[in-house]
């Protein structure tokens, strides 16, 4: 499944005992394997309708994913996994508990809007290896000689927002990306994100994901976009993300939550050799 273009191998885990890292990088591989960003294994939960754990491409576990909890969604309750109380389902992760709201397109979930929760801004909740009273805006992060102001957010996983003025296709990701996300300042790793303010209402954004290299979406990377730009009085309350996979709908008024939505699509189904 992809939630605009952030692709997942998704598998039902309640009868299997995997090495699930080990799967995961096996599977993800673009060329050895089927492909994906990452591999979202269902299991059964005492404390929701399911628990979902998530492991990156090269096989680190995550603790959370915007577009992956959506589809994470639609593969449990499409597959009978899970039952939804109406349009609302409740998923245990890695980040906590995550409420989504299904939208639903006959008897197929189509796309959601996920409750991500409050953004957590403290240095050591990130985290980030500095001293400061939060928010973290415009940190200066060396890369070869060049320094790089990026803006710590965690959403359940960790982030640095780099804003740009020039249009994000331009920026050397491939090169800035991997140094950012294991540089000393970030001890768990962190998830790269370079950011374009369009207007008040409006972003373009590219993203290094911890685990997993450039992706076409990032679903909590867009919600630490639009954190971070709300904070540095960029936006308002609601803006749209777009990202090279598709547009992602973001909506935090400075305070509580942080509501991600987005669709999600099925692409097709098979087995895999044990």
């Amino acid at each position: 499944m992809h939630g605009a273009g952030n692709d997942f191998l998704l598998v039902d885990g309640a009868t299997q005992r995997r090495d699930w890292s080990s799967l995961a990088k096996a599977m993800c591989h673009r060329n050895l394997g089927a492909g994906a960003d990452g591999l979202l294994v269902a299991l059964p939960s005492s404390l929701a309708a399911a628990r979902m754990l998530l492991f990156n491409a090269d096989g680190s576990e995550a603790e959370m994913s915007g577009n992956g909890v959506r589809c994470f969604a639609k593969f449990v309750v499409d597959g009978g996994l899970a039952r939804p109380e109406g349009d609302s389902l409740a998923v245990e992760t890695g980040a906590g508990l995550i409420a989504v709201q299904l939208q639903r397109q006959g008897d197929s979930v189509v796309g959601a809007r996920v409750d991500m929760g409050r953004p957590r801004l403290a240095p050591a909740e990130i985290p980030v290896a500095v001293e400061r009273e939060p928010p973290v805006l415009d940190l200066p992060v060396s890369v070869d000689g060049a320094a790089y102001a990026v803006s710590c957010v965690s959403m359940g996983n960790p982030h640095a927002v780099h804003f740009v003025t020039t249009p994000v296709a331009d920026f050397p990701l491939a090169a800035v990306g991997p140094r950012i996300e294991r540089h000393p300042l970030f001890p768990a790793r962190v998830n790269f994100e370079v950011a374009r303010v369009i207007d008040r209402a409006h972003i373009e954004s590219r993203t290094w994901e911890r685990g997993v290299g450039e992706t076409l979406a990032c679903g909590t990377g867009a919600c630490a976009i639009m954190v971070a730009a709300r904070l540095h009085g960029y936006v308002g309350d609601n803006v749209e993300v777009r990202e090279p996979g598709g547009v992602l709908g973001l909506t935090w008024d400075g305070q509580g939550s942080v509501f991600l939505s987005g669709p999600v699509a099925l692409v097709y189904e098979g087995e895999w050799p044990v």
